[in-house]
């Protein structure tokens, strides 16, 4: 920068000029396009289940024994192979108390394999971007993973 020296000598003064600088900011809206439009929709597929499901069951029955045995060898609850028997005892008055197996309880447990099969219904969202632009074209993109679309050419 040159300072003129005869605007800046006054009266045997040296004048030194002082410069600022400014800076104003402001926001301008642009208008980037008229609008754009999203289109979602839903499909369903239909999904088969085969499992197969496991049912248990228990046989009850009664088997009378009736037979008088001493204290000390009282019976006691017994597993034979899958059955669980369990003796039900009864004091009987006698000249002397004794033990009598009144009866016993067989329990059996049976389990049967039984197939299912069902059908459900999933669903899967699509999305698809429409701009209302005329001087860009939207490009839209699917995959399987989540339907994802882009568009490309300018920001939304």
């Amino acid at each position: 920068m040159t300072i003129n020296r005869a605007a800046a000598v006054e009266e045997g003064k040296i004048v030194v000029p002082v410069l600022r600088e400014e800076l104003h900011v402001g926001i301008n809206t642009v208008d980037t396009g008229r609008g754009v439009r999203v289109h979602k929709t839903v499909t369903e597929q239909v999904q088969q289940i085969d499992e197969a499901l496991m049912h248990s069951a228990c046989d009850v029955r009664r088997v009378a024994i009736d037979k008088i045995v001493a204290l000390s060898e009282a019976p006691v609850a017994r597993q034979d192979g899958d059955t669980l028997i369990v003796p039900i005892l009864e004091e009987v008055l006698v000249v002397e108390k004794r033990l009598r197996i009144k009866e016993e309880v067989h329990i059996t447990r049976t389990t049967r394999q039984e197939q299912f099969s069902d059908s459900v219904v999933l669903r899967s969202e699509n999305v698809a971007i429409e701009r209302f632009d005329e001087s860009i074209e939207p490009t839209v993109n699917s995959t399987n993973g989540g339907n994802h679309a882009t568009h490309t050419g300018s920001r939304i």
